[in-house]
């Protein structure tokens, strides 16, 4: 039965690690893999999580599932970092997932058991979103969103594709630090899709993939927060990889904002059905992990303190290659005023594979570039390399 299927592509990016491990060259740089590094290039573990996988070590008693459902506390405390007090908990139903990508695909089949058929989707995005949403039966539209020889947002593109969506169709959004393009959404921005999104009957599925790494903790959920104070339903997708370097620990969340009590709990029973014939039961060490913290409040200013330094060290960097960039592209100094992990840079494929082959430098022929993959001491180099193409 196995000879029926076709051979599939490999990953792209698993493809590049490959490449980049096998590289010897002493000098190489890894501008690909979507994880942060710091100045000695290693992926660290936050202390308060060394602090909290202590403690659990020490108090934990049992290994017994969790339930499709997650761990309950981790999820109140996780809305609470996430939407404050903007709506109502009792209309938050929410579903512990293994990962933000689980949270992603468990509110795309929540959609198609729904009725919804389509979700508008700003390109260029990250890859497995239109591959998730394609899994799960729904149809993507997509429109134009970022500019990369201008380094622009096209807003219009925006509002054109949200006037042009039917009601009961579904959007989705960046919450903050956009990946691919690190293009930010201004606050009058959000606005207009807030006021869009609800006039036209539109459900918002908000990605947030890297709270704290943009402007800060609140500022990189401010839209979020005004959106759903405005909408009636929505849904919102949570990874806590980045923002607590739990990346292997798969720990994320989905979220529903419905218009009552009686419906969240409808909606809550749905997802948890839902997990239950995909993956039954989320992993619990990593909600366990940010659970601790998020209790504790000298872990939680600890933790909040670390992840402040790294938005900082990735925001030097931005400027710095921004600086560097500009002497031959005037546009690419807004990679300065953009936010989190990435930019797009406008190389053609022969330039990144040219790159690859004469210096080392590693990222995926879109142009895509991980900030926190540089070190500071590698900018210069970097630089005259980009602009000597």
């Amino acid at each position: 039965m196995f000879d029926a299927l076709a051979r599939q592509p490999d990953d792209p990016l698993l493809a590049l690690i490959g490449l980049y491990r096998k590289d010897e060259r002493p000098g190489k740089v890894d501008l690909g893999v979507g994880v942060y590094r710091d100045e000695t290039g290693h992926t660290p573990i936050f202390r308060a999580v060394k602090a909290a996988e202590k403690r659990l070590l020490e108090t934990q008693d049992t290994k017994a599932y969790v339930g499709p459902e997650g761990d309950h506390v981790f999820l109140d405390h996780l809305w609470t970092l996430v939407g404050g007090d903007t709506v109502e908990r009792s209309r938050i139903a929410s579903v512990q997932t293994p990962g933000g990508s689980g949270a992603l695909r468990l509110a795309a089949d929540l959609i198609h058991r729904v009725g919804g058929r389509r979700i508008w989707l700003g390109l260029p995005s990250w890859p497995n979103h239109a591959a998730i949403f394609k899994a799960a039966g729904l149809e993507t539209a997509s429109y134009d969103f970022f500019d990369i020889p201008s380094q622009a947002v096209l807003f219009d593109n925006v509002v054109s594709a949200l006037e042009g969506a039917a009601a009961g169709d579904a959007v989705l959004l960046h919450a903050s630090c956009h990946n691919p393009t690190g293009g930010a959404l201004t606050e009058a921005q959000w606005l207009e899709i807030a006021a869009l999104v609800a006039e036209r009957g539109l459900l918002p599925l908000v990605d947030l993939a890297y709270q704290g790494f943009g402007r800060g903790l609140n500022e990189d959920v401010a839209g979020l927060r005004h959106l759903i104070g405005v909408v009636p339903e929505a849904l919102v997708a949570v990874s806590c990889s980045k923002s607590f370097g739990l990346y292997r620990e798969r720990t994320g969340a989905i979220y529903a904002l419905t218009a009552s009590p009686t419906s969240a709990d409808t909606v809550r029973s749905n997802l948890a059905g839902l997990a239950r014939t995909s993956y039954s039961m989320p992993p619990d060490h990593g909600a366990a992990v940010v659970r601790t913290i998020l209790a504790d409040k000298e872990l939680a200013r600890d933790w909040a303190e670390e992840l402040e330094a790294m938005r900082l060290r990735m925001t030097g960097i931005r400027r710095a290659l921004a600086e560097g960039l500009r002497t031959r592209w005037q546009a690419l100094g807004a990679i300065a005023g953009q936010e989190g992990m990435f930019s797009m840079l406008p190389f053609s494929e022969a330039e990144v594979l040219r790159l690859r082959s004469e210096h080392g430098i590693y990222m995926p022929t879109s142009g895509r570039i991980n900030i926190a993959g540089l070190k500071t001491a590698e900018v210069a180099g970097v630089v005259g390399n980009f602009t000597g193409l």
